[in-house]
């Protein structure tokens, strides 16, 4: 069986990171035809697509009763984002940050998390903290739509206007590849949680560190792609606006629909004094080299991505030691 559980992920792996792309470019293709601004499609329906792989995951993984599995999806892949896919993206391409929109967000972030930090004070995540985080998350939608319509000329704008032109559809093609996208994800969300929770019986090991580790990873994949070409492109904002979306996205709307679809008793403490604590800290990080310092320009250069990908080294080889005492 540890055989056709590894393929299970490896398959759902491939097929979810392939139906997000085409998901995100029917989605963006759609609301281009049906009249949304680029710069809307760009922090919307970029950040929500990118963050698809996740709310699919971790929906099926509550429903299932492996809640745990969901909310370390979340926060793993929030860790992922910042950590792992940064630091690449900045290697390949030091990442220069001028969008005022992109900095606005990220104290937003910052924010959010601590939000976040504080629901997980007591262990627990009711259905009402799963409303409250979804309330959230249609008020950040709200603010979104707000901060489109007032950052008319903003580079984020142009950068994605350049985006919709070279992924230009027809309308038909748009509603076509975003409701195969949309089936495709489901389905390859479905194989990789029978996977991860085989696994996990397998070798004895929590859902929260399958989550953590090998499913935020695999659910970060449309990310790591997303940024890594933006940043190659010149399209900096791109490049971190998906990140800084996508872990808004993670902390209200995958957390907040796992929840609301299983809530969360007995949550282990090291969740907050440990993972949560990572989050926090690599937001932090993000936001002082995004604004920049003592005159400096925001941006992450590849020293800095070195040393974001040695953060998430360190943290999954003590992942990896704090295993037996789990």
């Amino acid at each position: 069986m540890m055989i056709m559980f590894s393929l299970a992920i490896v398959a759902g792996f491939v097929l979810l990171v392939w139906s997000a792309d085409k998901f995100v470019e029917g989605a963006a293709s759609t609301a281009k035809h049906l009249g949304m601004p680029a710069l809307l499609i760009g922090i919307l329906i970029v950040g929500f697509g990118t963050s698809a792989p996740e709310m699919v995951v971790s929906a099926i993984a509550a429903y299932e009763g492996n809640p745990a599995l969901a909310l370390g999806n979340a926060l793993g892949s929030n860790i992922v984002n910042i950590a792992l896919i940064l630091g690449i993206t900045a290697i390949v391409a030091p990442i220069a940050v001028h969008s005022n929109i992109v900095k606005r967000e990220i104290p937003l972030l910052l924010l959010i998390v601590l939000i976040a930090g504080f629901l997980l004070l007591d262990n627990n995540l009711s259905f009402y903290e799963g409303i409250f985080l979804l309330v959230g998350f249609f008020a950040l939608i709200g603010w979104s739509v707000y901060s489109a319509i007032k950052g008319k000329g903003d580079i984020l704008e142009t950068e994605m206007e350049e985006e919709l032109k070279v992924h230009s559809m027809t309308l038909k093609q748009g509603i076509l590849w975003l409701v195969i996208g949309l089936v495709l994800l489901i389905v390859s969300s479905r194989i990789l949680v029978w996977g991860a929770v085989g696994v996990a019986t397998e070798f004895g090991v929590s859902d929260l560190i399958i989550g953590l580790t090998i499913v935020a990873l695999g659910t970060s994949l449309p990310e790591l792609a997303a940024s890594v070409i933006a940043a190659r492109k010149g399209e900096h904002d791109i490049a971190i606006g998906n990140v800084v979306g996508s872990n808004m996205f993670n902390l209200l709307a995958v957390i907040g629909i796992a929840t609301v679809i299983n809530p969360m008793s007995a949550i282990p403490s090291e969740v907050l004094q440990r993972d949560w604590i990572v989050m926090f800290v690599l937001t932090i990080a993000l936001l002082a080299m995004a604004y920049g310092f003592k005159g400096r320009t925001g941006r992450i250069n590849r020293v800095e991505g070195t040393i974001l990908i040695l953060c998430y080294v360190a943290y999954n080889t003590y992942l990896g030691i704090s295993l037996g005492g789990i």
